[in-house]
């Protein structure tokens, strides 16, 4: 008898096990872009919206390939087609809430569509002026547009006139502008797929508006895909007005804790979550240290502030306090596009260690590779964005560790954050070991910095005034009390050199100027037409401070001589005047106080004014008959 064969079961998450079968050319797509299989929300996802016709709606945690997960029935669908796209027809939308998440998307579409060789011949031309050549089958075709970027609508209206994409890849504001032109076609017959990306926070920023102009001019008859870590009641909305039935995909991960307790998670397993309470003068000592004794040395770390005018103070402070060797890019949402692309290409593309000083702009949505550490410097205002911002690292898979500063008035943000299931721990790390001494040292390196240009100053107090109303803001605002700020502590964390005016500081009672002694006078800007600038306002304050004070002393001097010069007789008709007032003030105090009396008080003030009637009387007549003594007197002399 033929022994058994024990058939091999087959990972249902494989990507040639997935129904509809997959292209061959995605197969070597995937494969060449390190997916060995597909991630759970892509294997959920793949079956109802890539071979079904379902609307979804899918949540799942951050770093967890949601964006292959909607790229790949996108494209499935409209290659399946008899026919190409017809000229100006869109056949599919992905909308983006920022500039730098769509142009990563259009990236990873870019990255897929390579594979596929009729679309890949025509990608060259996209760079080119030259209008791209007819198919006879179906391709993809995609265009980039974004809000803020190098181009203006003119321009991405006369690409798509020229080169007539069919997948749009957009920022709300600049989809709206070119949808509305009379060149662009979404009918029926050729519109296939929606995509939302990052809903929640698509409406959270307030394009409500754009969005429902969008969805007017789509048609109704078509498949749309919400994707986004977290779905929002405001969500809830847009799947009453642009979804037909929708199929809600919710996809977590779960880890065994001690005991063998099943813990829902809402992070990738493979990420750390850690704080540490510190006083804020403790906080940049702890990041320098953490950058420097990793083992191994992160690659890419993330630091997250809570402002702009945060980063751009920072921006030229930590590169005094971090070790050698790392490569520091600011990044925020008020930064020029041509800059935020710029700085984040520098970071994206770095081979060498690097840190991203950066708010929540770079909190969601945004893929880093390889990000080994996250540090949150400032908790964030809305406690929804933590997960996203430690979601940076720990992606598809890699380890990651993200700590969270606290200060001591703080630490109620630990159980806050375990009731909203995401549990962390203590940080372990026992090389994280910050001491007095080293929190002097580096407040002195920053103010050493700080001292070298005005400008610095100045970004300095625009900065800490910014996080001050940003604190204010917290939504877990019996966390986060500004009532339990320590104002001397905070100002040397910041490097001050002197702590601003504002509000919050009125009832301070310290030394605003932290102990330090500068001529501030001589304070000078490091750029020289703005020192000039400040010189010349400098010596106009101090002639108008000059002639303010002469000003002053010529008055008092006429004054004095006015009064020297003044009449006898229009003296004493002033000090007639004046007295008649004291009388008439002094009577009308008298009434009310004898109006406040009682019976019994009343009798005692009558029997009062008789005695010194009586008095008086009797002075009168002392005085009267010594005045008649006198007269006599002088008769007999």
């Amino acid at each position: 008898m033929a022994p058994e064969t024990k058939t091999t079961k087959k990972d249902p998450r494989a990507w040639d096990a997935l129904t509809p079968p997959l292209a061959e050319w995605i197969l070597d797509a995937v494969s060449s872009m390190g997916f060995a299989r597909s991630t759970p929300v892509q294997a959920s996802v793949w079956p109802l919206f890539g071979g079904g016709n379902k609307d979804v709606v899918v949540e799942a945690v951050t770093g967890s390939g949601k964006t292959l997960a909607f790229l790949l029935p996108l494209i499935h669908k409209i290659l399946r087609l008899e026919e190409p796209t017809k000229r100006h027809h869109v056949a599919a939308i992905v909308v983006a809430p920022t500039k730098e998440l769509a142009g990563q998307i259009f990236g990873a579409l870019n990255s897929l569509i390579a594979f596929h060789p009729t679309s890949a011949e025509l990608l060259p031309y996209l760079d080119g002026d030259e209008k791209r050549p007819e198919t006879t089958g179906p391709v993809i075709v995609p265009q980039l547009l974004s809000g803020g970027s190098t181009t203006t609508p003119a321009q991405d209206l006369s690409f798509f006139l020229r080169m007539s994409p069919n997948v749009l890849v957009s920022t709300p504001g600049r989809l709206v502008e070119i949808l509305s032109s009379r060149h662009v076609h979404c009918p029926q017959s050729s519109f296939e797929v929606l995509i939302l990306d990052e809903a929640d926070r698509l409406l959270d920023l307030g394009f409500k508006p754009d969005l429902q102009k969008i969805l007017l001019r789509l048609p109704k008859q078509r498949r749309t895909g919400l994707f986004s870590a977290s779905v929002s009641e405001a969500v809830g909305e847009i799947i009453r007005v642009g979804l037909r039935n929708p199929v809600k995909i919710v996809v977590k991960v779960k880890s065994l804790k001690t005991g063998g307790i099943i813990e829902e998670r809402r992070t990738p397993a493979s990420l750390q979550m850690s704080y540490l309470t510190t006083p804020a003068s403790y906080k940049l000592p702890s990041l320098a240290q953490l950058l420097e004794r990793m083992d191994p040395r992160p690659q890419k770390s993330i630091i997250f502030l809570s402002t702009c005018a945060a980063v751009d103070y920072f921006a030229h402070i930590l590169p005094v306090l971090v070790p050698e060797g790392y490569d520091l890019v600011p990044l925020h949402g008020k930064y020029d596009a041509k800059v935020r692309e710029k700085n984040f290409t520098k970071f994206l593309n770095s081979a060498q260690p690097s840190v991203l000083l950066t708010t929540d702009v770079a909190a969601r949505g945004l893929d880093f590779p390889q990000v080994d550490l996250v540090v949150q410097i400032d908790p964030p205002s809305d406690p929804k964005s933590f997960l996203h911002r430690c979601g940076r690292a720990g992606r598809a898979g890699r380890r990651g560790l993200s700590v969270i500063f606290l200060q001591p008035t703080e630490e109620d943000y630990i159980p806050f954050l375990d009731v909203r299931k995401t549990p962390i721990t203590p940080l372990t790390h026992p090389e994280v070991a910050v001491s007095d001494v080293d929190a002097t040292d580096a407040a002195a390196r920053i103010r050493d910095t700080v001292k070298t240009d005005r400008a610095l100053h100045d970004k300095a107090q625009k900065a800490f005034v910014s996080w001050v109303r940003s604190y204010s803001k917290h939504t877990a605002s019996s966390i986060f009390r500004v009532s339990d700020l320590d104002w001397t502590d905070l100002g040397h964390a910041w490097g001050l050199l002197r702590l601003p005016k504002m509000p919050e500081l009125k009832k301070f009672g310290g030394d605003k100027f932290l102990g330090v002694e500068l001529d501030w006078d001589a304070y000078a800007y490091a750029k020289k037409d703005r020192e000039k600038q400040r010189l010349v306002a400098l010596r106009e304050y101090q002639q108008e401070s000059a002639r303010a004070e002469r000003g002053r002393e010529g008055e008092d001097r006429e004054a004095k001589r006015k009064r020297n010069t003044e009449a006898w007789s229009d003296k004493h008709d002033k000090e007639d005047v004046r007295a008649a007032r004291r009388d008439k003030k002094k009577r009308k105090r008298e009434a009310e106080r004898k109006q406040g009396l009682n019976e019994e008080d009343k009798v005692k003030e009558m029997d009062l004014e008789r005695l010194l009637a009586e008095v008086r009387r009797k002075n009168l007549e002392k005085f009267a008959a010594a005045a008649v003594a006198a007269e006599a007197a002088k008769g007999k002399d």
